[in-house]
């Protein structure tokens, strides 16, 4: 069974760069052919996909998102990382990681796990 599991600071000041972890248990993050993925849902709108590292540690950003975000991943301990940079309050969502196998990272019908979602707040 694969489970994933957000973890970070859920207040984080304007600012400051905004770091979760996703930490995978039931296959490994170099496994073919899958897609390790960041969306975010801010209060009152619909998820949005914010990027994701492959399994061969190709990277893909939200064009909107990609000159504030990096995701990397450490292979030895199964997990992958979102940092977003220069955070406002507009940043403020619950954050999920995901799973899937292609790389369309809008298409939310198409993730095959989920973590249980993160809230994080941006504010001093």
């Amino acid at each position: 069974q694969v489970q994933l599991q957000e973890s970070g600071p859920g207040l984080v000041k304007p600012s400051q760069t905004l770091s979760l972890t996703c930490t995978v248990s039931g296959v490994s993050i170099t496994t073919n052919f899958y897609y390790w993925s960041w969306i975010h849902q801010p209060p009152g709108k619909g998820l949005e996909g914010i990027g994701y590292i492959t399994y061969s540690g190709h990277t893909y950003y939200r064009p909107s998102l990609e000159s504030r975000t990096s995701i990397s991943r450490d292979t030895s301990k199964n997990q992958f990382t979102l940092q977003l940079r220069s955070v406002t309050p507009e940043d403020t969502a619950v954050y999920y990681c995901g799973t899937r196998t292609d790389a369309d990272v809008a298409d939310m019908r198409g993730y095959d796990y989920w973590g249980l979602g993160a809230q994080v707040t941006v504010s001093s």
